[in-house]
């Protein structure tokens, strides 16, 4: 072969290939990229929207503190997902945790492309991550305004790491419950869990000082209100992202996210007029949150009239919950329990009676998965809550001692003032 040509040749080799060893390779979807990178930017701002909902209905002296809350969840949970979070949820042990070592720092998936979704495995850990900082940031609004921020921060980092990431394993990342029980965007993973803590850590560090004798009214509803419309919005990355998609099955679960919401919001309203004779914010905000929590989910699996009922189911269940801790007299300070566990149960279970598809091994027996979910999720979260905060409480410290909480965690651990005003209710 004469030279010209076998240079030619060898040009074309060296071209072709790297192309054809990446033929095997699936290629990225473009389209179902960027909406996962949206889905997880707006699942982010959800936890500032939790701050802010969380923060306007606390005290004055302690807007701060609860703001500090949301955020330190960032930091502390988004280094404990990088480091070993994402290797726990999703490696590919079938034992307690999903650990796989060569997933620590996120350093075994730099290059991968997942081929069901065909996007950047990165996407999806980090859009993963968001679910994990979210969740232990929900506990604080239980014991909200005494917890010392140290023994917050050592709490959460060991939630995470022995709570959040085996239940993340075993319902989504290949775990026993994985395929049986039907949780679309965390019901069981995220909302029971942190409900159930939250009450633990309720009744073990006991009520507020002054509780209930003292009136303790929220410093600013409207920061509230638009930590619900925040919470709302990103909502629609937090359900319909979790159809790692963008396709049918996106639009399903954002259509549902949107009616139940509003039908919470509607429902809780209606039920405030017909007792109380006036509709408040704080109750349409509780009508959103109940139900959005109860079709997060179902958002995958359920029509609208689906979406509907829960909503009104949330709604109620939610109120009366919430009635029914003023009785009992236990101090979950912004209603934890009240709206996330029991509306996680409640579209947990519900969820069985308005799929869109019956599935092959009948409604009965999946309604025994759904119970089985939700059970070991209160099981081993309340369990292991306890464990943990007794630990903390006992070593760094957890509660703020009554001087403290007199003076409000904003001056006493942050030696800052929220509005600039001195106001020690």
């Amino acid at each position: 072969m004469p030279r010209g040509k076998l240079r030619t040749w060898s040009i074309l080799g060296i071209l072709l290939v790297p192309a054809l060893c990446q033929a095997d390779e699936p290629a990225i979807d473009t389209g179902t990229t960027a909406w996962m990178l949206t889905s997880t930017a707006l699942v982010l701002l959800m936890v500032p929207g939790l701050g802010l909902f969380y923060g306007g209905l606390v005290r004055t002296k302690n807007v701060i503190g609860t703001l500090m809350h949301a955020f330190a969840a960032m930091a502390v949970v988004g280094v404990v997902w990088t480091v070993c979070g994402y290797a726990m949820c999703f490696g590919a042990s079938k034992g307690w945790c999903g650990w796989d070592p060569e997933m620590l720092f996120l350093m075994g998936i730099e290059n991968n492309i997942m081929e069901d979704a065909r996007i950047p495995e990165l996407v999806f850990a980090m859009f993963q991550g968001k679910f994990a900082i979210i969740t232990p940031a929900l506990i604080a609004g239980a014991f909200a305004e005494r917890v010392r921020f140290r023994g917050y921060c050592v709490f959460i980092a060991l939630w995470s790491l022995l709570i959040y990431n085996p239940l993340c394993h075993w319902v989504w990342g290949g775990g026993f419950l994985t395929g049986k029980a039907i949780d679309f965007a965390g019901g069981t993973v995220i909302h029971i869990s942190s409900g159930v803590a939250g009450l633990v850590c309720a009744l073990y560090l006991g009520a507020r000082r002054g509780y209930p004798k003292t009136a303790m009214h929220p410093n600013n509803l409207v920061l509230t209100m638009l930590g619900a419309g925040l919470l709302w919005v990103g909502w629609f990355g937090f359900n319909a992202g979790s159809s790692v998609s963008s396709g049918l099955q996106t639009a399903q679960a954002l259509t549902v996210t949107q009616i139940a919401a509003a039908t919470g919001a509607l429902t809780w309203v209606c039920i405030e007029g017909m007792i109380h004779k006036k509709a408040t914010s704080l109750g349409l905000a509780s009508g959103i949150l109940a139900g959005l929590v109860a079709i997060t989910p179902a958002a995958g699996d359920v029509r609208p009239v689906g979406a509907m009922v829960l909503g009104v189911i949330a709604a109620f269940g939610c109120y009366g919950a919430i009635q029914l801790k003023g009785k009992l007299g236990y101090d979950d300070t912004l209603d934890v329990f009240g709206i996330h566990g029991v509306a996680g149960i409640i579209g947990a279970i519900g969820l069985c009676f308005f799929l869109r598809t019956v599935p092959d091994h009948g409604i009965g027996a999946q309604l025994g998965y759904q119970v089985e979910g939700v059970l070991v999720s209160i099981v081993y979260a309340s369990v292991m809550t306890l464990i943990i905060a007794v630990v903390v409480d006992k070593t760094v410290g957890l509660k703020l001692d009554d001087d403290g909480q007199r003076a409000g965690m904003d001056h006493e651990l942050h030696g800052e003032q929220g509005y600039g005003l001195l106001n020690l209710n």
